[in-house]
């Protein structure tokens, strides 16, 4: 009898050990699976927050090489206050981009946030250019949107510091003093190409430097 009682509890004793193994392994591959799914779902949501934070930096650094790889087939610019917006292809927008290097640009990201599959940002940016337009950063709130992680649109809905009439005083100043001093330049305002920066970035050193 005693024997047949130690089979009966070596047995169940085999048996707990097998089920307790089967719901340690179970335990571990909803572990695994919900681990997976949630850096899945990290991944999706800071894509978007990433592109947007390397597009920033690409325009920092006037890097078309790496904007190019951020760009969807084209890129729409936007601007709220004008109603106004430009349609970029892939290679016009490296073009505008040398021509925002002639300034030697300075972008600063200050508030960014990723919210409904869109990024929204606060940046200030200063560069040759602005400082003798507007004598300070220029600050505004934009939405960049997306196509497949993509870049497709960067819409700019407020500006928090511009000050325009500044802005077009001065552009009107230079523009003026330029026609009649330095005729050779003038035209610099358009198209935004890196000859005609160069001659725009001349303009205000004349300008600054004239007695």
């Amino acid at each position: 009898m005693k024997y047949i009682y130690s089979i009966v509890v070596a047995h169940y004793q085999k048996t707990r050990i097998r089920m307790n193994k089967i719901i340690v392994l179970l335990l571990l591959t909803v572990g695994l699976i919900s681990c997976k799914t949630s850096e899945k779902g990290r991944v999706r949501e800071t894509n978007k927050l990433e592109t947007a934070k390397r597009y920033y930096k690409a325009l920092n650094t006037s890097d078309d090489s790496e904007m190019l790889t951020l760009l969807g087939d084209s890129i729409v610019i936007r601007e709220n206050a004008d109603n106004y917006e430009e349609r970029f292809s892939r290679k016009g927008y490296t073009i505008w981009l040398e021509w925002d290097s002639v300034f030697e640009p300075k972008y600063k990201i200050l508030e960014i946030e990723e919210e409904n599959e869109v990024v929204k940002a606060k940046i200030s940016k200063i560069d040759q250019r602005i400082f003798f337009l507007t004598e300070e950063p220029i600050v505004w709130h934009e939405i960049i949107r997306f196509d497949n992680n993509k870049i497709v649109k960067v819409e700019k809905i407020q500006y928090e510091v511009f000050n325009v009439a500044k802005f077009l005083k001065n552009r009107d100043r230079l523009v003026n003093w330029i026609d009649k001093n330095h005729s050779e330049l003038s035209g610099f305002l358009y198209p935004q190409t890196k000859s005609v920066g160069m001659k725009y970035l001349k303009a205000i050193e004349l300008y600054n430097n004239k007695k």
